[in-house]
């Protein structure tokens, strides 16, 4: 899955245009409301090219009022030639003359006529997409307009609404109360695709410990919580693999490893060590599993078929992010295999939040990696170039992407009888890629009231770890204002102090050269982040994406929305994110679903 580069968001209404690229534009009025300069990315996983660095790119052309009419209507005379030719085109010039009233001053009377008929009609926005930039402008008529232009990939589309934009961001919303006594009493998830169909996935799953391995002292069964996020690129196979069949791999070598130490008189209980090197075994075993048992059953079946359905999972990738919870020694552990990212937000004595990184973005770029890689495989300089493994793959851990992993004989021979692409020339010495995971452990205490964002990097590339915990932060406050008798339960052990908005500590995290920062980030600054923010929905995670999206600025927020794919993916990616909240709660062993903050009624359910 490719980045999505978002290279400039800014709001144009009758604003002055600085110095761009060394010379001086005149001042711009955009009858549009809004103009947005946005370049797209190269290839975020698989690129034969790497793109220039990335810099500042807020150019806003000075559009005339007749060449912005202009665009508008040719855009609707070739979507809809030969079909009401004139009322579209009449429709252009009340939309031209509607910018009358906002101020532009070179309108003719005529169109200023026209423009207190059309005011009468519903207002409608358009979004007029070309040339890497995409432009938003009042629409007239009551034809739904959606079509490619011409061939100068020119695209006019009829903006979401306000209401059609929450409608697609809550589409895929799951919310949870748990009452198990555990120390876990939400979590929160939500989906919004980039890709068609999406290449992210995700799993939770509750695995009900009984004493003799828990080591609990009170007789009582403990919990195994976990929770998944899946980033796929490629394709969405692997990751759709590893939503079925992940956590039962971990959940098999964890439990004969507290097993193992159960019938020890002298540990009773694991040792750290032993836990982790058990996670790591879960993700190894499904890998190799994926990648090379596959190409074992392929060659025996000697079928074409049987290669397409087998080796599917093998030829797409997927990075993973899985979080341990273990409720009788509260500790959680976060294992990474890939660039998606945890960030665990604890509230500090004076009621702001501290955002603390539990995962590292691991790609070609991170120094840690490089090192990694380069002792690995001594002699090939290029194993790492311009941040990808072998100047084209960006994760340097991940599931599947068998072309990083298998020799250039077992290429050949899955090309020469299958099908199959030419090995990489660089490739000399594989795997280069591995899904062993960096696992970090924090020790939770559910009285603090701390929680735990997961997300692809679809999230991390629009918003930095402190802005994504001071909004988790104000969502809470929010939360607890408006709290009813029926959801007052789960936040009654949170904090009652009323924070500004974004309560969080700034300059707490501590990134470090594993740490990216967002891509608009690196591209500008954003005076007055905090009021660019909203809060308008119950689920967490959902309040969370759309906040990314553009938070308060609507229009933003509305056009990467409508944005179709596959165009849409040069804009924003696909985004998975999940939020657990840790406090005290009853424990009456249940899950239910929050149908407040929930897409249906009844989503599908984690299993215990």
């Amino acid at each position: 899955m490719r980045r999505a580069a978002v290279q400039a968001f800014r709001t144009a209404r009758c604003a002055p245009v600085w110095k761009v690229g060394g010379r001086r534009a005149a001042r711009a009025h955009f009858s549009t409301g809004q103009a947005l300069a946005l370049r797209p990315s190269s290839n975020r996983r698989h690129n034969s090219f790497i793109p220039a660095s990335l810099h500042s790119s807020m150019h806003v052309r000075n559009f005339s009022l007749a060449f912005i009419s202009t665009l508008v209507a040719s855009g609707a005379w070739y979507a809809y030639k030969g079909t009401q030719q004139s009322s579209i085109l009449n429709g252009t010039v009340a939309s031209a003359a509607n910018f009358q009233s906002r101020g532009i001053a070179d309108i003719s009377s005529g169109a200023a006529g026209l423009a207190s008929e059309a005011s009468e009609t519903p207002a409608r926005r358009a979004l007029l997409v070309e040339n890497d930039q995409f432009y938003t402008a009042a629409l007239s008529g009551d034809q739904p307009l959606k079509k490619q232009t011409d061939d100068s990939d020119r695209q006019v589309l009829e903006m979401l609404t306000p209401e059609q934009v929450t409608q697609k961001l809550r589409k895929n919303e799951e919310s949870y109360l748990v009452g198990r006594g555990q120390g876990v009493v939400r979590y929160d998830l939500v989906q919004v695709p980039s890709n068609s169909p999406i290449e992210d996935d995700h799993a939770e799953k509750i695995v009900e410990v009984p004493q003799t391995l828990s080591g609990t002292q009170d007789g009582t069964n403990s919990d195994w919580m976990f929770w998944g996020v899946f980033d796929g690129h490629s394709g969405w196979t692997t990751s759709a693999k590893l939503r079925n069949v992940l956590i039962s791999y971990v959940a098999r070598e964890l439990n004969a490893t507290y097993k193992a130490a159960a019938t020890d008189p002298s540990t009773k209980m694991p040792s750290p060590e032993a836990i982790d090197t058990a996670i790591k075994q879960g993700f190894v075993r499904l890998d190799h599993d994926i990648v090379y048992d596959s190409v074992d059953k392929v060659m025996k079946a000697n079928s074409r078929r049987t290669a397409a359905e087998t080796l599917a999972p093998a030829l797409s990738g997927s990075c993973a992010l899985l979080a341990f919870y273990d409720s009788s020694s509260q500790d959680l552990r976060i294992a990474c295999a890939g660039d998606s990212r945890a960030v665990l937000g604890s509230r500090g004595p004076n009621g702001k939040w501290t955002a603390t990184p539990l995962s590292e973005d691991q790609t070609g770029g991170t120094p840690s990696e490089i090192k990694r890689l380069r002792q690995e495989h001594p002699g090939e300089p290029h194993v790492t170039r311009n941040g990808r493994i072998l100047g084209q793959l960006e994760p340097s851990r991940s599931f599947g992407d068998a072309f990083y992993k298998w020799t250039r004989g077992t290429q050949d021979k899955i090309k020469s009888r299958f099908f199959g692409r030419t090995p990489h020339p660089m490739l000399k010495t594989p795997p280069y890629v591995t899904a062993e995971p960096i696992i970090t452990k924090t020790k939770i205490d559910p009285k603090q009231g701390d929680f735990v964002v997961l997300a692809t990097d679809g999230l991390w590339e629009m918003l930095s770890n402190e802005e994504v915990v001071g909004l988790v932060g104000q969502w809470i406050e929010n939360q607890r204002s408006g709290a009813t008798a029926g959801n007052r339960s789960w936040l009654q052990s949170w904090f009652s102090s009323q924070p500004k908005q974004l309560p969080v500590e700034k300059g707490s995290e501590t990134t470090g050269e594993g740490q990216r920062p967002p891509i608009r980030q690196q591209q500008y600054d954003i005076p007055g982040a905090a009021q660019r923010f909203v809060v308008e929905d119950k689920n967490a995670a959902t309040h969370l994406v759309r906040n990314a999206m553009g938070g308060k600025d609507k229009d933003m927020v509305s056009a990467l929305l409508t944005l179709p794919s596959p165009y849409s993916r040069r804009y924003r990616d696909d985004i998975t994110v999940e939020v657990i909240f840790f406090g005290e709660s009853t424990d009456d062993r249940s899950v239910s679903v929050n149908e407040e903050a929930s897409a249906v009624a009844e989503p599908s359910k984690p299993k215990l």
